[in-house]
């Protein structure tokens, strides 16, 4: 089957929940065919079902989606006591100074 017919179809799918306190939800989810084969290959594979594979795959966006909105992390500021670069490193460049930092530990 040609891939751009294949892109417009598309299956309806119900999806039935049940909740801990005995309340029920159902519906209706539009996929695309290529991509609810998959899902459904990807459960037969897993020896699971196309709901738990729903409910991970749901779960694993809204973590996502509360790890995105944290706020970005923050280095803290640390200073050490000391001299500065030692003087052949002050008048190296970078790959002098690596080389000294690494230098006795199999670097």
């Amino acid at each position: 089957m040609p891939i751009e017919l294949a892109s417009r179809m598309r299956h309806r799918l119900w999806v039935y929940g049940i909740g801990y306190m005995g309340t029920h939800m159902k519906t209706t989810i539009e996929l695309n065919d290529a991509l609810l084969q998959a899902v459904k290959d990807a459960a037969a594979r897993e020896g699971t079902t196309l709901r738990v594979v729903f409910e991970t795959a749901l779960r694993g966006y809204l973590q996502s989606l509360s790890v995105a909105s944290r706020a970005p992390f923050r280095l803290r500021r640390h200073v050490v006591k000391g001299n500065g670069l030692r003087p052949e490193a002050a008048e190296s460049g970078w790959e002098r100074i690596r080389d000294l930092s690494y230098e006795g530990r199999g670097g």
